[in-house]
């Protein structure tokens, strides 16, 4: 999802010679493989958007994976990057890196002075591990690092696994799917209390693209909206968009996870970036999206 909005992104600003590779032509958790794609290719700039990705209930499932994966993907790609004469390297994170109860918003100095939210800690771990070595090659070894931590995101290619995928796309998925079956209830994780961030891909895409251009330092940079909403009113939002007629129910037994995660994006602003793409739109794209897909599958395309 995120890295195919940023090609998308750099092309639509004229970039040339794009070296993209499939996961199917290229294993990134391969450590030899990938040490081979880098010798061959030589990238001067190298963006690394990959990563193992999920909800909650994946995150809590196999906090391992997601910690050792995540790491091996990093290491890989970072090291590979630095070996062979990469000029800049662009990571990004994401808003778990902060601490549970950080103050809000949260400001890029706000890492590292809490506990990590434990729902999600492996993937976090991962992230700040990541964001820490690429600020060790700018200083040790002069190339320019980029770090950005966007929040919660959405868009074109996100995975509407019942499984694995993010809020937006699972409840897109849910309140279709209830729809078209006339159940007369949903029952959702949490209370629904929670708050959230969130940015469409393409518009991080954007800015990613931004920073590239005017962001020199290997300081970390928050990407987001500057608003929140609270996933009780996100599931009402997309209930409506569904038009779904039945009743939300909530299972409190379940994690809401952290309280609240609002960036403070007051950096990124000050380069000129605000956001295109309003939630309403986006929800709605979403819906269609998944609309489609349905239909692919059902067709068998």
């Amino acid at each position: 999802m995120a890295g195919s909005a940023i090609v998308r992104a750099l092309k639509d600003r004229g970039a040339k010679d794009i070296i993209t590779k499939t996961r199917e032509e290229l294993d990134l958790l391969d450590q030899r493989a990938t040490e081979n794609f880098f010798r061959a290719n030589r990238p001067e700039v190298v963006i690394l958007a990959a990563a193992r990705v999920g909800g909650i209930g994946a995150n809590m499932a196999d906090p391992y994976g997601f910690l050792y994966e995540n790491l091996q993907i990093q290491n890989n790609v970072i090291n590979g990057a630095a070996a062979n004469g990469v000029k800049k390297l662009v990571f990004l994170g994401s808003s778990c890196i902060y601490p549970r109860e950080c103050p809000q918003p949260m400001k890029e100095e706000y890492l590292l002075t809490g506990p990590l939210e434990p729902t999600n800690e492996g993937y976090a771990l991962a992230k700040i591990a990541g964001l820490r070595l690429v600020q060790y090659l700018s200083r040790q070894r002069g190339i320019k690092g980029l770090s950005v931590m966007p929040c919660n995101l959405y868009g074109p290619g996100d995975s509407f696994h019942p499984d694995h995928s993010h809020v937006i796309a699972a409840l897109v998925r849910r309140f279709v799917e209830a729809k078209r079956e006339k159940a007369p209830t949903i029952t959702l994780w949490g209370t629904g209390s929670a708050r959230r961030e969130f940015l469409h891909v393409d518009d991080m895409a954007r800015a990613v693209t931004l920073l590239m251009e005017k962001w020199d330092s290997p300081d970390i940079i928050n990407l987001g909206s500057g608003e929140d909403i609270s996933i009780k009113g996100l599931a009402e939002e997309i209930k409506k968009a569904v038009a779904y007629d039945g009743e939300i129910l909530w299972d409190p037994s379940k994690p809401d996870g952290m309280p609240i995660k609002r960036l403070d994006v007051s950096k990124l602003r000050g380069l000129g970036f605000e956001p295109r793409i309003p939630l309403s739109e986006g929800i709605a794209r979403m819906i269609d999206q998944y609309e489609k897909l349905r239909e692919e599958r059902q067709s068998g395309v």
